[in-house]
């Protein structure tokens, strides 16, 4: 409600083309998704599932909407560090774009934010686009993960990303037998989403995929 009210006092102004209608128009959104990164997300090299032989571990197919730069940078950076919540939506919308027609039994799991970063922004950005998309989809949702540790991978090294992620999470319930998309807004090093499936498949998922917002190579990242 304050969102809808704000954008009548102030209303959004599309970080693609400046017009004054939302935060990303159609048209923006379609030339983002026209462009949609089609690489695998761990390295970034040719890879028609998202994620090559060399990568696949934790999970078997990804999708990404697109690298981390211009517009879909400006969405994500207003999302995590302005407090604009309303991009959830459009990321939802981007989402949809690129995702093809999933099964009806799959379970959408959200990468879980460290508490701290919840309680600056007021909000779980990733379990509010991972709701969002289950909605959208009329297809479960499962807060299936738990975060257990609070580091932070800002600044970090590829080891020490790593050795972060292979101790930041746990499963909270049983996936026996299901199919889980786990979802996250930025991977750089693809090692969070590869220890996040792995907690998956420990507690019985027999396929985990991935869908991410944005792919940031680490040489980038700042």
């Amino acid at each position: 409600m304050i969102d809808k009210a704000l954008q009548i006092v102030a209303p959004h102004h599309c970080y693609g083309c400046g017009s004054k209608q939302a935060l990303l128009c159609d048209n923006c959104k379609y030339d983002i998704t026209s462009n949609q990164f089609y690489g695998c997300i761990g390295c970034g090299r040719p890879a028609p599932d998202g994620i090559c032989t060399r990568c696949q571990s934790g999970f078997s197919r990804a999708w990404c909407i697109g690298e981390r730069s211009g517009e879909l940078e400006a969405l994500i950076n207003g999302y995590k560090f302005e407090r604009k919540k309303a991009s959830s939506v459009v990321c939802v919308d981007l989402l949809q774009l690129v995702l093809p027609e999933l099964p009806r039994d799959i379970c959408i799991v959200p990468v879980p934010t460290i508490r701290r970063h919840i309680r600056q922004r007021g909000y779980d950005h990733t379990a509010l686009v991972a709701k969002g998309l289950a909605k959208r989809r009329s297809l479960t949702y499962r807060q299936a993960l738990r975060r257990i540790t609070s580091s932070v991978q800002l600044g970090a090294t590829r080891a020490q990303r790593i050795e972060q992620a292979k101790q930041a999470f746990e499963c909270t319930t049983s996936l026996a037998e299901q199919t889980v998309l786990l979802v996250d807004d930025v991977t750089t090093t693809g090692a969070t989403l590869e220890y996040a499936a792995t907690e998956l498949r420990k507690a019985g998922a027999k396929d985990v995929w991935a869908a991410v917002i944005a792919r940031q190579p680490l040489e980038k990242h700042v």
